[in-house]
């Protein structure tokens, strides 16, 4: 099977680059192809390399606290360009202020996000996590078509 293409990077005017090149490496060490934009990538540059590279996710780092805004519209933008179905992933600082995760989970899953991840979370169980949810999706297309 060939190794599912992600696209990675960092949202808006953030420009913390460190985590994002650990993602980059640690995905691609466990079999992911890994398309890494870098930092202060727009939602259209992500959509974009999205249908470029035929990938099955888009995962989206934020550092600054400035994801809420910098993500909000994403799934209806990808939807909109014909990617409705892509597995869409959050993860990092994501709002400014003592924000409790459960809250910062709530509002982007609400927005569209398939899951969320914050600094503290295991890398390990994030990659299994993205790994099932590309399987899952695979079977159910090839189920319905």
């Amino acid at each position: 099977m060939n190794a599912p293409t992600i696209i990675l990077g960092v949202i808006g005017s953030d420009c913390h680059s460190v985590g994002n090149k650990v993602l980059d490496t640690f995905l691609s060490e466990r079999g992911f192809r890994v398309v890494n934009l870098g930092v202060m990538v727009s939602q259209d540059e992500f959509i974009d390399a999205a249908m470029e590279n035929h990938a099955a996710a888009i995962l989206v780092s934020s550092l600054y606290g400035h994801g809420e805004l910098d993500c909000a519209g994403l799934r209806q933008r990808c939807s909109e360009r014909g990617l409705a179905d892509i597995i869409l992933y959050v993860g990092g600082n994501l709002v400014v202020g003592k924000t409790p995760p459960e809250v910062v989970e709530k509002k982007f899953l609400a927005m569209g996000f398939d899951h969320v991840f914050f600094p503290h979370d295991d890398l390990e169980t994030a990659a299994a996590c993205l790994r099932s949810e590309i399987q899952r999706r695979a079977a159910a297309r090839r189920l319905s078509a």
